[in-house]
């Protein structure tokens, strides 16, 4: 196998990571909260029914921004509906996820999980400009956000909120570009009220900062022209606009899955360019920054079946996927993605935290695990801060039917404000181990701190409820720095850190 190769340089690097890269999602979907973050009566659960042995794996993922209430669910949300007295919250049908609603965990309940998550959890709130718009969305910034003496604020206090909530970061919606979402709409119908609620909301808080609703795919056929009307309407009023993208192996097609990267990178570069393109065209110095606010593996095509089943059933066991050694590595892959991106994306969200598509899982009153998903995330959010160093790999490939000749390699580099280096790597070849060469230049480096690995000779591992421990990252061996140069060794299909001091 040939060596695979790359330059790490201070004078080279692309941006500093934004700790909102490391966010995640909370939707009122299937049981991410209701008996996931939320179970009152569980053995570790507080008195707000926040469970304790989540909130300790939430903290040890390291997860930052958590975005709110939805997704899907948000554009049928009423949020009068989540707040008051918990017996006096009406139920409602959720046509998102054909679920009943009961409301029992709300706006305070999420703040207060944020707040117990600790400092590092901002909140993101999104409104729902589907079947609502700008008078409720001022409604609820006033009653969130507003000190006191106003009608809403007063009401949030009489609630037991005294203090404001704080929430800086908004959605202006969420995939409207998509016939399933309820209230979808043209482009140009939904950059109008985006552009509305945007102006309106800053009349109360100029501070405030937006995300506009990007294409919820790339393979939509309205992708890039969307962008390119909506950000026509709204550009000097938001701040982000938003990408959304799931990968699973479809039709079998392993070698394009572990591939999903290009794909993933190939899409932020195109929404950089129509950013660009709009803000060159309407001669503003600005640049939209970039929210890719749902990223994940998520096997999707069984989705459909299991929703359409449903009749109108509390948290039902929904998108539960079981995520494998194989998934890891290639969520592994996105992330490097996202960080190899770090100048324009500046807030990302893992969709999501507990058990829908998630890195972390529980049974209800039993216990809460990691899936392998979790360990990739937890030690780029622990080690991927600081600045981002230009790696341009040279790299053996390999053919996709997807995407063509892709490189084995995938990697990126971050240094800290300590001058510590992080390397990331995944190796994407199923059958052998892949030699990596590494100089480095002017970075004053002298020691291997640390090299992880999470691979099994089993690609199709997994955690389960019977086996929580069945796969965890392993120490490699033989991995050198010398003379200026790292040489390691990536074994087969896996995910790597490496911490150089």
């Amino acid at each position: 196998m040939r060596t695979a190769r790359f330059t790490l340089d201070p004078a080279f690097t692309v941006g500093t990571v934004d700790p909102r890269l490391f966010g995640s999602f909370v939707e009122h979907l299937g049981r991410c909260v209701y008996t996931g973050v939320f179970e009152p009566g569980h053995p570790t659960a507080d008195a707000d029914g926040i469970r304790g042995d989540v909130l300790d794996l939430v903290r040890e993922l390291g997860v930052t921004t958590v975005r709110y209430p939805g997704g899907n669910f948000v554009s049928g949300y009423r949020w009068e509906d989540s707040v008051g007295p918990v017996e006096d919250r009406p139920r409602r049908l959720d046509l998102a996820w054909r679920s009943t609603e009961t409301n029992r965990f709300g706006l305070s309940e999420y703040i207060a999980f944020l707040r117990k998550i600790g400092p590092q959890a901002e909140p993101m709130m999104a409104l729902n400009l589907g079947t609502r718009g700008v008078a409720e969305a001022l409604q609820l910034q006033e009653y969130a956000n507003h000190p006191g003496g106003t009608a809403l604020s007063d009401l949030r206090a009489a609630h037991g909120d005294k203090d404001p909530f704080g929430i800086r970061l908004w959605c202006l919606g969420n995939e409207l570009d998509g016939p399933w979402q309820t209230g979808h709409k043209t482009a140009a119908e939904y950059g109008r009220i985006a552009a509305e609620t945007a102006r309106a909301m800053r009349q109360i808080d100029p501070g405030v900062q937006l995300v506009a609703c990007g294409s919820s795919g790339r393979s939509m056929a309205t992708f890039a022209e969307w962008e390119a009307t909506v950000l026509q309407e709204t550009y000097d009023l938001v701040d982000h606009i938003s990408l959304h993208a799931y990968y699973e192996p479809l039709d079998g097609d392993v070698d394009s899955f572990l591939a999903s990267a290009v794909d993933m990178e190939t899409f932020i570069e195109d929404v950089v360019a129509t950013c660009d393109h709009v803000g060159a065209r309407l001669k503003s110095r600005k640049k939209i920054n970039l929210s890719f606010d749902e990223w994940n593996v998520w096997y999707m095509s069984r989705t459909d079946e299991q929703v359409s089943a449903l009749d109108w059933p509390e948290a039902p066991r929904l998108l539960e996927d079981n995520y494998s050694v194989m998934d890891a590595v290639v969520l592994g892959s996105l992330l490097i993605a996202l960080l190899r991106h770090a100048d324009r994306v500046t807030v990302a969200c893992l969709a999501q935290l507990v058990n829908v598509i998630a890195p972390i899982m529980t049974e209800p009153g039993g216990p809460a695990w990691r899936q392998t998903t979790f360990f990739p995330f937890a030690q780029a959010s622990a080690y991927g801060r600081g600045e981002v160093l230009d790696v341009r790999v040279d790299s053996p490939t390999y053919g996709t039917k997807r995407y063509g000749e892709a490189d084995l390699l995938h990697a990126t580099a971050v240094r800290g404000e300590d001058g510590t280096v992080t390397v990331f790597a995944v190796n994407r070849s199923r059958t052998g181990p892949l030699p990596l060469d590494v100089a480095l230049n002017g970075l004053g480096l002298t020691s291997v701190v640390e090299h992880s690995v999470l691979a099994d000779a089993d690609p199709d591992a997994r955690n389960t409820l019977a086996e929580p421990e069945r796969v965890v990252p392993h120490a490699a061996e033989g991995t050198a720095l010398d003379g200026g140069r790292l040489s390691a060794v990536l074994e087969p299909l896996s995910w790597n850190m490496i911490r150089l001091a």
